[in-house]
C-alpha cells in the first residue's frame, strides 16, 4: 500500500492542460533570467540547463556536468543534480503560463554521475489542484534512453508577481523590471525564487 505525501495529488486533482499560447513542442524555452544559476547564461559556473517544450505538459533538457559541479572527486555534487532537476521541473510552468515556485522537491539518487557526463532530463506535470502543480522528472546519463541516474517528484505553488518584487533584492528586481524587452521581464519572474 502506498503512502500519501505532500507530493501525492489529491483525488480531485485535475489533469494538466497545456496553455494555448505555450511554446510549440520542440521549441527551446531559453533562460528565464540571465542571472539564474540553473539556466542563466551570465553565470559562468551555472548549470546552463536548456529546456525544450515537449508534448502535452512536458519538457526535456540537457545538462553537462563541468568540473565546477563536483562533489566527490570526478562526480557531480548531489545538490547540483537536484538543481538541474528543479530547473527542468520549474520550466514546466511556462507551458501552463503560470508563475510558480518550488514548494517541495524530493530527489532519488540512483547512480553516480561522472564529470563530463551529459544528463538528459525529462519532466512532466502529473496533476493540478488549485494553486498546486504536481510534477515528476527523470535524469538519464549519456542519452535520452540511457541509464537512470536521478529522479525527482515536485510540488510547485502558483504565486503572484509580488512574491518576487516584494521579496527579491531591490537592485536585481529593479534591473529586471527596467529591461525594455517585456517578454524578458515576464520570463524573469517565472520560476524558482
Amino acid at each position: 500500500m502506498s503512502r500519501a505525501t505532500s507530493l501525492t495529488p489529491p483525488p480531485d486533482a485535475a489533469a494538466p492542460v497545456r496553455h494555448p499560447d505555450a511554446p510549440a513542442p520542440g521549441e527551446v524555452l531559453g533562460a528565464h533570467y540571465d542571472q539564474c544559476f540553473g539556466c542563466g547564461e551570465a553565470q559562468p559556473h551555472g548549470l546552463h540547463v536548456q529546456a525544450r517544450a515537449g508534448d502535452g505538459v512536458s519538457v526535456t533538457a540537457e545538462f553537462t556536468v563541468q568540473p565546477a559541479h563536483q562533489g566527490a572527486p570526478g562526480l557531480a555534487h548531489g545538490g547540483v543534480l537536484a538543481t538541474a532537476l528543479d530547473e527542468t521541473l520549474g520550466s514546466l510552468t511556462w507551458l501552463l503560463h503560470t508563475i510558480a515556485v518550488t514548494g517541495r522537491l524530493e530527489t532519488d539518487y540512483v547512480r553516480p554521475v561522472p564529470v563530463g557526463s551529459t544528463l538528459f532530463l525529462d519532466a512532466r506535470v502529473t496533476a493540478v489542484a488549485g494553486r498546486k502543480i504536481y510534477a515528476t522528472a527523470t535524469g538519464r546519463i549519456g542519452a535520452p534512453d540511457g541509464p537512470v541516474a536521478v529522479r525527482a517528484d515536485a510540488l510547485f505553488i502558483e504565486v503572484k508577481l509580488e512574491h518576487f518584487t516584494n521579496n527579491g533584492r531591490p537592485e536585481e528586481v529593479n534591473a529586471a523590471m527596467a529591461d525594455p524587452d517585456q517578454v524578458r521581464v515576464a520570463r524573469a519572474f517565472e520560476v524558482n525564487p
